[in-house]
């Protein structure tokens, strides 16, 4: 599907349909962003949001980026999430959006895998434009 999305991309610069300046890279990696905040709404959105404004269920997923898992103040996470030690990579939240009860056995969440990996990659691509390296909030 990315080799599809970016020859579409490397095409559309061809004739000047991307606005100045933008390359088709950096055009794919909004659209990824943008469908990834769709799928963010469809597969997770009951249980988080993305930031501590809005309410939901499960801790935001603001900064969740290179934070240490169970870590977020407001939420009670189980004691397997908690004692874990395991920081919130690419690869750990790719890992967790495909199979968390696998992942990490004990766990209180409760969710149906997301297996496709384009899925997953849009995800993250949205996971990652909402966090900072420096865990500063993005929303303010």
């Amino acid at each position: 599907m990315k080799q599809i999305l970016t020859s579409l991309f490397f095409g559309a610069a061809f004739v000047g349909v991307l606005p100045v300046g933008a390359t088709a890279e950096s055009a794919f990696d909004d659209i990824k962003i943008e469908a990834g905040e769709k799928l963010f709404v469809a597969e997770c959105r009951r249980c988080h949001a993305p930031d501590a404004k809005h309410e939901s269920y499960g801790p935001p997923l603001e900064n969740i980026l290179d934070r240490a898992a169970g870590s977020y103040a407001d939420y009670d996470y189980s004691v397997a999430l908690e004692a874990s030690g395991i920081v919130w990579t690419q690869a750990a939240l790719r890992a967790w959006i495909e199979d968390n009860d696998g992942f990490m056995p004990g766990t209180k969440m409760r969710h149906v895998g997301i297996e496709d990996r384009t899925v997953q990659d849009f995800i993250l691509a949205y996971l990652e434009s909402i966090s900072t390296r420096d865990g500063t909030a993005i929303t303010e």
